[in-house]
């Protein structure tokens, strides 16, 4: 299939994968009954003004706060995405710290919580393929926003938010443990569920679908790829 695909009316998009059934799984049969979906998985369109309601001002306040805080809109903001009536900035890995103090301190802005740090992982986006994803409240205006980074496979380093937002500190353990996205200037930067001595990272795509039998009651349950297909 072609890298691109062109939706009625729409530009041609890059398409990071195509999944076949519910989950992707490949070589072990697809046991969700969706065996047959096929889903296009693009990489998603910078959005263009007006965004619409506070996304506007929000974009404003951010690209005008940036030049004090050390960088600018062109080096630290790849595009801004608005979709499902949520606002997602792409940053860049580098400038990840400066955006995020920005958006703490600006008096326009004040997203003074991060309500976490969630890992993604796509391995067909070349050289794009671990994401961590922010998402962040301003208390003071009742807002919310997604930040985003994509980084290498090869080089999987994203700069720590812990001393903007110390709340990170076990989030980013936990994207750690269970992407490999290395969180530099993270104060211990350990597994936080996996046993110090695991191979991997569970939830990366490649990922082996086979794990530890299990027994219960007596009977002893599978590795996943061993299970019966439905297919």
């Amino acid at each position: 299939m072609s890298d691109e695909v062109v939706p009625a009316g729409r530009p041609l998009l890059e398409v990071v994968t195509v999944r076949e059934g519910m989950f992707g799984a490949q070589g072990s049969g697809d046991t969700s009954g969706f065996n047959n979906l096929v889903s296009v998985v693009p990489v998603p369109e910078a959005s263009v003004r007006p965004f619409g309601g506070y996304f506007d001002t929000i974009a404003d306040e951010l690209v005008a706060a940036l030049p004090s805080f050390g960088t600018s809109a062109d080096a630290a903001l790849e595009k801004v995405v608005i979709a499902h009536d949520e606002m997602t900035f792409y940053v860049r890995a580098s400038e990840l710290v400066s955006v995020a103090r920005a958006l703490r301190d600006e008096p326009g802005l004040r997203f003074e919580l991060c309500l976490g740090v969630s890992g993604a992982h796509y391995p067909n986006h070349a050289g794009r393929e671990m994401h961590a994803v922010y998402h962040l409240r301003s208390i003071t205006h009742g807002r919310v926003i997604r930040l985003e980074v994509s980084v290498p496979d090869a080089d999987p380093h994203v700069p720590s938010l812990y001393s903007v937002y110390p709340t990170t500190d076990w989030h980013e353990r936990e994207t750690f443990d269970f992407f490999g996205i290395i969180f530099d200037g993270h104060p211990h930067l350990t597994r936080i569920q996996m046993p110090d001595d695991w191979q991997g990272h569970p939830q990366r795509k490649d990922y082996p679908l086979g794990g530890i039998p299990v027994e219960y009651k007596g009977a002893t349950v599978p590795p996943a790829d061993q299970r019966r297909s439905y297919n």
